[in-house]
């Protein structure tokens, strides 16, 4: 049976830190599913659209890595794509009390469903898309920080952010 895993995120914009985590889980499982989010609660600074095209250009190097988007349930999602795990990236102990409750939540609703936590290489521990829209907002600079697709872009929307 294909080992598929779901790698959820609003990735507004992706980070080298989500690479690294993209890079080593897609080494753990048969397929990678990443998932663009829709969050009602955030105003992104790039459409649905154009997340999946950033994070298509990104992850282009990775044979095992299907990027995908959705909106509702992410129990649901999971089961739709015929998945059983959830990968999670955390940078600090304040991610991990977030996303244990979450997981816990998914967990009471579909006991299938496992969620893996993997922790992302210290040189990306500080990096949050927030910190590099408001790096980019005043001037700061962000390479080596974003893959250089990511980096394009955010320059060029510099303004609008």
């Amino acid at each position: 049976m294909k080992q598929i895993a779901i790698c959820p995120g609003s990735f507004d914009p992706i980070t080298n830190g989500h690479l690294d985590i993209f890079e080593r889980a897609s080494r753990m499982f048969d397929e990678l599913i990443v998932a663009v989010f829709h969050n009602p609660n955030k105003k992104p600074l790039f459409t649905m659209e154009e997340r999946v095209a950033l994070l298509a250009e990104a992850t282009g190097h990775i044979p095992n890595i299907r990027i995908d988007s959705f909106s509702g349930l992410l129990n649901v999602y999971v089961r739709e794509k015929n998945a059983h795990v959830i990968v999670r990236g955390l940078r600090a102990l304040s991610d991990f009390e977030y996303e244990f409750q979450r997981a816990l939540l998914i967990k009471k609703i579909d006991p299938v469903i496992e969620t893996v936590f993997m922790m992302t290489s210290s040189e990306y521990s500080f990096v949050s898309s927030s910190g590099i829209k408001e790096l980019a907002k005043f001037g700061g600079v962000i390479t080596g920080l974003v893959p250089s697709c990511v980096e394009r872009e955010i320059m060029r929307r510099s303004a609008q952010i």
